[in-house]
């Protein structure tokens, strides 16, 4: 026997025995992926971005930090209702702006967007991810396939061709479902990190 029968024939093991693993990968992949799309529609129905709130809470801290009321300044943080992330960054940052604790501020906000990052990362490792099991799912029954034609095993053949196309379809769709989402996500994110990016300019300029 030759080497490159050899390792032809370990490769050939090796990819057999992977193709129950994907398989099990991808399933849990879709459920997964409709998981993440009912967070993702349970957070839609929960955002509430109001900029007029916003702004007019936010001249209120900037003027009781000019009289150094620092405690009402702290109450009218409290106060902003915002999208959820906003809206936890100002309960969080209150009790710090009525110690005038100015540093672990930018630190909070530093932390939430570390926080927004680790959510997209969710979506984008299942798009990402979805893909590349779905072509192992395609390309690991081929070999068996081919070997069934050749030797005329319709049943073989007709067999693994369904695992190939049932695997790229599942793994398309749990990463076209994980793509949109995290598109989405993405500016949602943005919209939150301006909005904390703005409460934060305001309690700088004015301490």
């Amino acid at each position: 026997m030759s080497m490159m029968t050899l390792l032809s024939g370990m490769m050939n093991i090796f990819s057999s025995a992977l193709l129950i693993p994907v398989m099990l990968l991808l399933t849990l992949l879709v459920f997964l992926a409709l998981i993440q799309l009912g967070e993702f529609l349970s957070e839609y129905t929960k955002r509430h971005r109001d900029w007029n709130n916003l702004e007019s809470n936010c001249k209120k801290i900037e003027h009781n930090i000019q009289n150094s009321d620092f405690s009402e300044a702290s109450r009218t943080l409290e106060n902003i209702k915002q999208n959820y992330m906003v809206t936890s960054f100002a309960r969080d940052a209150a009790k710090y702006l009525e110690e005038q604790h100015i540093p672990a501020i930018e630190r909070l906000s530093q932390e939430y967007e570390i926080k927004m990052a680790k959510r997209l990362e969710h979506t984008k490792i299942t798009s990402t991810v979805g893909p590349m099991l779905g072509l192992m799912g395609t390309l690991i029954p081929l070999g068996p396939a081919l070997i069934g034609l050749s030797q005329g095993d319709l049943e073989t053949l007709a067999q693994n061709l369904m695992i190939a196309f049932a695997t790229t379809v599942v793994g398309l769709f749990s990463a076209g479902i994980a793509y949109v989402l995290t598109q989405v996500r993405r500016r949602w994110y943005w919209e939150d990190m301006s909005d904390i990016d703005y409460i934060l300019d305001t309690i700088e300029e004015k301490s």
